[in-house]
């Protein structure tokens, strides 16, 4: 057996290079817009319809992982990846990149279980939270430089970027395929409720709290996200410039809160102590975005605000991979599932919110963080056998 180590560089460097492949396209999107003649409402479709995919396909997927394998999934994934940006960027009509961001929907309902699966499988109970901790760090990371080399790229050609992502896609595919083996499944105990049958399992209390909550993060990051550079453009008048500072700025101190301070926190107070504290201390500081008004407060309050987020998303996976046993794709689909739920219906609600009160969608996500707190509060984790 490969060493778990060299093992989970590999996958880490796979996730990078794909999510990297993500971030380069964003500089040039309004770009395509405006050669296309595409609308903001169609775009917004168009990120709707990557997420409801996402919504459709991980609960199959997540059996898939536990059926045929972690790696073919894998691989399959990063391959749809790749084709899809290409076929981004020779689309010439708004039918075209609706399918390329529908299949952009699969290659992510495909890669993330199967990648969140595989670490369980390598890592030990000790080990497990320090590498989902690395796995959202190369996650934020791909994101954090795709953007930047993006607006390198589309200095030599608009669609220069797209076909990048595609090629870098199919670079992570073909690493996966021939560096990568299909790790071994060692039996690990799960709880007697987690023998209940087919999509029930979703109500388990050990598993439904967690689905929810990570429902109630995606919700209160994808609401926060979507509108902030609204939100700061209409009430402070930020820059381009300033946005991207804040975004990139925060992305980073998350990033690196995730290397540094994720694997002593989950060890020193445990996985659902660490998403009370996230989900309370994002709750209050969203709130306070709506009566910040100084530059510096309004930077440190996301960059805090990022970190929560940050923190929060792995401790939920961290969580449920230790208590999966043997339906770690079943519980990665299901991690997928929600955060496409919140993704779908963060901007969707916040937008609505925001045409009545600028301030009404960052109201709305505090009281959901809240109530996700309080649900939080009542959590107890199941006994369960060392792995």
């Amino acid at each position: 057996m490969r060493n778990p180590k060299i093992t989970l560089a590999i996958l880490l460097t796979n996730l990078f290079i794909a999510f990297l492949g993500i971030g380069l396209v964003i500089p040039v999107l309004p770009t395509i817009m405006n050669e296309l003649n595409i609308t903001g409402a169609v775009v917004g479709y168009m990120v709707a319809a990557f997420a409801i995919t996402q919504l459709i396909i991980s609960p199959f997927s997540g059996r898939w992982v536990d059926k045929y394998g972690r790696k073919v999934m894998i691989v399959l994934g990063l391959f749809i990846f790749g084709f899809s940006e290409f076929l981004f960027g020779i689309g010439r009509s708004v039918e075209i990149l609706f399918i390329s961001r529908m299949l952009g929907g699969v290659s992510a309902a495909f890669i993330m279980p199967a990648v969140t699966a595989f670490i369980a499988d390598i890592t030990t109970n000790d080990t497990r939270s320090k590498a989902l901790g690395y796995m959202s760090a190369a996650i934020s990371t791909g994101f954090i430089i795709g953007p930047g080399v993006g607006g390198i790229l589309a200095e030599i050609g608009t669609r220069i970027p797209f076909y990048s992502a595609g090629l870098l896609g199919g670079i992570a595919a073909i690493l996966s395929l021939v560096l990568l083996r299909e790790p071994e499944r060692a039996a690990k105990e799960t709880p007697k409720s987690g023998q209940t049958s087919g999509l029930r399992r979703i109500f388990i209390p050990m598993y439904f709290i967690a689905f929810i909550l990570i429902f109630v993060s995606s919700f209160g990051l994808a609401a926060f996200e979507s509108l902030f550079s609204l939100f700061v453009d209409h009430k402070f008048g930020f820059t381009p410039k300033d946005i991207a500072i804040v975004i990139t700025g925060g992305a980073l101190v998350g990033a690196v809160a995730q290397i540094l301070l994720f694997d002593r926190l989950t060890k020193r107070i445990g996985e659902i102590n660490v998403i009370r504290f996230c989900l309370a201390i994002s709750a209050v500081l969203v709130l306070l975005m709506t009566f910040v008004s100084t530059y510096f407060i309004i930077l440190l309050t996301t960059f805090v605000l990022f970190t929560g987020f940050d923190l929060m998303r792995p401790a939920i996976t961290s969580y449920l991979s230790k208590i999966a046993g043997n339906e770690q794709g079943f519980v990665g689909g299901m991690n997928s599932t929600f955060t496409s739920i919140g993704n779908i219906f963060g901007p969707i609600i916040g937008g609505a919110l925001f045409d009545i009160n600028l301030n009404y969608p960052y109201y709305f996500a505090t009281i959901v963080l809240l109530l996700g707190t309080g649900i939080a509060l009542f959590w107890k984790k199941p006994e369960l056998a060392e792995s």
